[in-house]
């Protein structure tokens, strides 16, 4: 069962959700890759990319000697990358529709004030790509209004209105820009969430039916432990997805342990809004069940999360039988050096991947041991106490659940 602490692993299955993210699953590979090295050399270990038995999805397989013991761990990215870049297909007029339509379902809502009394940073994000929207609109406009001036001094006063035709191209070119600043991407992801009001969308809903199926074949195989890591909104998707496997009764006795790590959740992004009835619902059947493990890793110094904000009781849901997420600290403070610290606490995009990454001062939380050493989830945090800091106070207005 997912609670066993006495297995040893040497083979491990991993399930990757991506959060909101159009890129193609090579780049978590390609991360992966860098990063275990750069572990490896840090903490003594030995992890090299290898063949994957499995070739179905997308993925990467790893050989690793860890604390003495040989493991083989074989990843495998379940995609909705192409759910994201459809979503992303907007034009510039349609993204400022976004802007206007998701600030008001989470003002109307109450929902953006609950958050800012859970996390002000997270909620601060938010904020983010509207300002900078907001910023190069206006920007655009001063332009036109500086055309216009000219044109009307020059020419006649009527041909100021000329001024507007700069406004089109200098939004365009800001968009092009956007690899950079994030506005639209950022922009984008919230209004994902907000769109359907904490609703998955028809589209998302059989992808996560395909996400539970994979998973329930691994669980019929012969692995040790199967781990499911969801980052992000990734962690909420990963929720939904395990509730299903539990609640349909795919999840076997004998059969491997069963692991969830959520990475720097979001959760209260979609939990708080009133149409989240089935993440309620969710989150309240898998923090009861017996069937796995579930360890919650944030860290403050992570602006882009909800950090230490345990995502159950947070959102209202909490029973008396709960006994999940453990929630801990990736305590970026003190698991980076002073000079990697300084080197990453203003890269706010960068440090909200750092669970992903190598630590140079790694704490009880390494990724790399995680998902490539030798002992289950469960095992390697036993007797594990919550964070001090963590977060319960129940703050959503909604608490509703599907039936």
């Amino acid at each position: 069962m997912g609670g066993s602490t006495d297995r040893q692993v040497a083979r491990r299955r991993v399930f990757y959700i991506p959060g909101y993210d159009p890129f193609p699953p090579r780049r978590y590979r390609e991360l992966y890759r860098r990063e275990a090295a750069e572990q490896a050399a840090l903490s003594g270990h030995e992890i090299a990319l290898a063949p994957r038995e499995a070739r179905r999805g997308a993925g990467w397989g790893v050989d690793a000697r860890i604390d003495g013991a040989e493991v083989h761990a074989e990843f495998e990215v379940l995609v909705w990358s192409d759910i994201v870049r459809g979503s992303m297909a907007q034009g510039v007029p349609a993204t400022y529709g976004q802007l206007v339509r998701t600030a008001w379902i989470y003002g109307a809502t109450g929902a953006l004030w609950r958050l800012m009394r859970l996390r002000k940073g997270p909620v601060i994000a938010a904020f983010y790509p509207v300002a900078m929207l907001l910023g190069q609109l206006g920007l655009a406009l001063l332009a036109a209004w500086a055309l216009g001036s000219l044109l009307a001094r020059l020419v006649h006063p009527l041909a100021a209105w000329a001024g507007l035709a700069v406004v089109w191209p200098i939004l365009a070119w800001f968009k092009r820009q956007d690899g950079r600043v994030y506005a639209h991407y950022l922009m984008h992801d919230y209004a994902f969430s907000a769109h359907w009001r904490g609703a998955n969308p028809p589209a998302l809903e059989r992808r996560l039916a395909e996400f539970t199926d994979r998973i329930a074949e691994a669980l019929a195989e012969d692995w040790d432990e199967v781990l499911v890591v969801g980052h992000s909104s990734g962690a909420h998707l990963a929720v939904s997805v395990l509730a299903d496997l539990v609640r349909t009764g795919r999840v076997p006795a004998d059969g491997p342990a069963l692991g969830f790590l959520s990475l720097g959740q979001v959760v209260p992004m979609m939990s708080f809004l009133p149409r989240a009835q089935r993440l309620r619902a969710d989150l309240a059947f898998l923090s009861e069940s017996d069937a796995l493990t579930w360890v919650d890793v944030t860290a403050p110094g992570d602006g882009c999360a909800f950090a230490l904000c345990d995502p159950v009781a947070v959102s209202g849901v909490a029973g008396p039988a709960k006994r999940w997420p453990l929630v801990i600290s990736a305590a970026f403070t003190q698991t980076l050096s002073p000079e990697r610290w300084r080197a990453l606490r203003w890269r706010f995009f960068r440090l909200h991947f750092q669970y992903l990454c190598a630590f140079d001062r790694p704490g009880d939380y390494d990724y790399f041991r995680v998902t490539a050493g030798p002992r289950t989830l469960a095992a390697r945090f036993a007797g594990r106490a919550p964070s001090r800091s963590r977060i319960e106070r129940p703050l959503s207005k909604y608490t509703s659940r599907a039936a």
